[in-house]
């Protein structure tokens, strides 16, 4: 399909989100740019859109979470410190930075996202060193601001 006219000889907007979205996302972007609202796929758009929040929230989550883990293997495990658990840490520190520096908004998340990933990387932090999970503060030991200090590593 290179129109964004949906003909009754081709598929309903519905079938063509469900047979290919990429399709289906072109069309909708044709009938946006030549103001065609009322041909618009609303509801699946209105789904798509907030997915696309969704994606950057989820992005950031993981990023906290895999941060986390390593500054908890860091301070908690110190007889392997080493650049293989520095250098996740400054990587995901970037990724953070670099999605809050394009989707500011994403930085209130992190509040919000704290506990859950913090539970997340106690528990990963717990299997990749094999130490128990007891010996892992029940609440984060760390405030959002040292999570995103880049000289930040906990002693």
């Amino acid at each position: 399909m290179t129109s964004a006219q949906l003909p009754s000889s081709e598929p309903s907007a519905q079938q063509l989100y469900e047979a290919d979205f990429v399709a289906w996302a072109d069309c909708m972007a044709e009938l946006l740019q030549a103001k065609r609202f009322n041909e618009i796929d609303l509801a699946n758009l209105i789904e798509e859109v907030q997915d696309l929040g969704d994606r950057h929230r989820d992005a950031l989550s993981s990023h906290l979470t895999v941060l986390l883990m390593h500054l908890l293997k860091w301070q908690y495990h110190p007889s392997k410190q080493s650049s293989s658990w520095s250098g996740p840490i400054k990587n995901a520190r970037k990724q953070i930075h670099r999605l809050i520096r394009r989707y500011p908004s994403l930085k209130n998340y992190l509040f919000q996202y704290l506990p859950e990933s913090y539970q997340d990387a106690a528990e990963d932090a717990k299997d990749e060193t094999g130490l128990a999970y007891s010996i892992f503060p029940k609440d984060c030991p760390y405030s959002v601001e040292q999570i995103l200090d880049s000289d930040f590593l906990p002693k």
